[in-house]
């Protein structure tokens, strides 16, 4: 009995090499994305201005200043162009290469495109910034759904929202770096943008050198590649004084559920009536979480700030502590997650995001009659940056590979992906639209959207919290209307004992 508790206690601990791997996937992938998400905004008057110059001298074309925001538009837009590009490979390139294999390969696109947006200044071509931008677009939407896809499927089930909450950091850190950078005592110059642009190979670099020394996710060997040496040689890895033996008969268990191991489409995902409830909810949460206003405040947080009193020269500053706040927020989601679960992150996260938004839409009409409510704003602006971070910006991820089995998981993160940059890339267009024409309160939209998610959250998604895939499966079972015996009822496979772990077998 002593003995089994000991095992019991160290499988719960975070092993070094389990953080490693956490660190060093959402180093240089999920961090690019926040980075890339930030990075264009300090340079923004130099990129027109090199787009300006190079037309006119090279082309014979004068732009005016319209056909200049359209190309910068372009420049910016294109890169959620190309990540939903990237989020509809997912599927495939996970069945085919790996949760590992797909993040190692596909650092490729982030050197194509680093070396694009750096030379560009240099070759004066503007199309080497626009296509650098889509290429960086599309490794990040691989990177965006796999990170966190592999990260669920390598981490113990009471360690799984700890280690699904890291890319959600290196996001926010992301975006953190891309601002301090900016600064023009750093590389905020004109002569220094394309090399800021271009940074995003370092942290790269760094992954490609070291994460193939770690091993495929134990699920997908297991489940999809059958291979039972490598997936007790993987968890062994992960976890050096764990015991190993329940998890590998949780997973035999889960392959025991399924019809066939093939992986399920995007079609069949959508078909799927056992699966209905939770394709419903990577829908409600992953466009919540876009549709929320935070992309809308990420992008007017400066005349935000100017319509404050803000000192023109102080805004950048400002913005840089908005920056330092989402980091320090999304430490707080990571390490309060395993403690209160996911559903109070969510569901505080939303409803404190929607009462912000209410509050800007309530001080931008009065501050002109009450000087102090322009502060407010500021600390509404504040609030919904601090309630995303906390959990919305990474529970969404974490909790799409939770409601699916393994069959099915990587159609669900190329829906939830295509969905989470479709709805980036649309909220970038319509916000200016929606501001043009109802003010201040289009907020109220946005707050709308917020207590929308909260309430589905509150009513429809259980706690997940230390529950297996099986259990989170049988959850949803009454929703589906299905039997919980047709979770287990294949039949197709069997496991035969061989040194205490198990192998693959057919049935005859």
């Amino acid at each position: 009995m002593a003995e089994q508790l000991l095992t019991e206690n160290d499988e719960k601990h975070l092993t070094k090499p389990l953080l490693a791997v956490a660190f060093l996937a959402s180093f240089g992938s999920s961090m690019l994305y926040g980075f890339n998400l930030a990075v264009v905004n300090s340079p923004a008057q130099y990129i027109k201005d090199f787009y300006n110059e190079t037309l006119v001298e090279d082309y014979n074309w004068t732009p005016d200043e319209n056909q200049l925001t359209v190309l910068y538009s372009l420049t910016v837009s294109i890169y959620a162009i190309g990540g939903m590009m990237g989020a509809l490979l997912v599927g495939k390139l996970v069945t085919k290469y790996g949760r590992k294999g797909t993040l190692v390969r596909s650092t490729v696109l982030v050197f194509i495109g680093g070396a694009l947006l750096g030379f560009s200044r240099m070759c004066r071509m503007p199309a080497m910034v626009i296509i650098g931008r889509f290429i960086t677009g599309v490794h990040s939407g691989i990177s965006l759904s796999v990170v966190p896809m592999y990260l669920g499927e390598i981490a113990p089930k009471n360690l799984r929202g700890f280690l699904g909450l890291i890319p959600s950091i290196h996001i926010c850190l992301g975006v953190f770096i891309a601002q301090v950078l900016g600064l023009h005592e750093l590389l905020g110059k004109e002569e220094h943008w394309p090399l800021l642009l271009s940074l995003v190979v370092f942290p790269t670099t760094i992954q490609l050198m070291l994460l193939p020394w770690f091993p495929e996710s134990p699920r997908y060997l297991l489940i999809e590649k059958e291979n039972i040496h490598a997936t007790i040689a993987a968890l062994k890895r992960y976890r050096p004084k764990g015991d190993i033996q329940a998890e590998v008969d949780e997973m035999q268990e889960e392959q025991r559920s399924l019809s066939s191991i093939q992986t399920v489409s995007v079609w069949g995902l959508l078909m799927d009536r056992s699966v209905r409830w939770q394709v419903i909810t990577i829908v409600v949460v992953n466009i919540g979480m876009q549709l929320s206003g935070i992309d809308a405040i990420w992008f007017y947080t400066n005349d935000i700030f100017s319509d404050a009193g803000i000192p023109g020269p102080y805004i950048q500053y400002t913005t840089v502590g908005t920056g330092a706040i989402e980091v320090i927020s999304g430490m707080l989601g990571c390490f309060t997650i395993e403690r209160l679960g996911r559903r109070p992150l969510m569901i505080g996260g939303f409803l404190f995001m929607g009462l912000c938004c209410a509050g800007i839409t309530v001080t931008v009409l009065f501050q002109a009659q009450v000087s102090f409510m322009r502060y407010i704003s500021v600390g509404c602006v504040v609030g919904i940056i601090a309630g995303f971070c906390i959990g919305p910006a990474g529970v969404p991820f974490l909790i799409t590979a939770e409601l699916f089995k393994q069959s099915h998981r990587p159609a669900a993160y190329t829906v939830a992906g295509c969905l989470n940059w479709l709805s980036n890339f649309t909220i970038g267009f319509v916000f200016p639209f929606l501001e043009m024409y109802l003010g201040p309160y289009c907020y109220l939209i946005f707050c709308i959207i917020c207590l929308g998610v909260a309430v589905y959250t509150i009513f429809i998604i259980p706690e997940t919290k230390n529950k297996t895939f099986m259990e989170i499966s049988q959850m949803f079972a009454d929703k589906n209307n299905i039997l919980k015996e047709e979770l287990h009822s294949n039949g197709l496979l069997k496991m035969a004992v061989m040194n205490g772990y198990g192998t693959l077998g057919r049935h005859n």
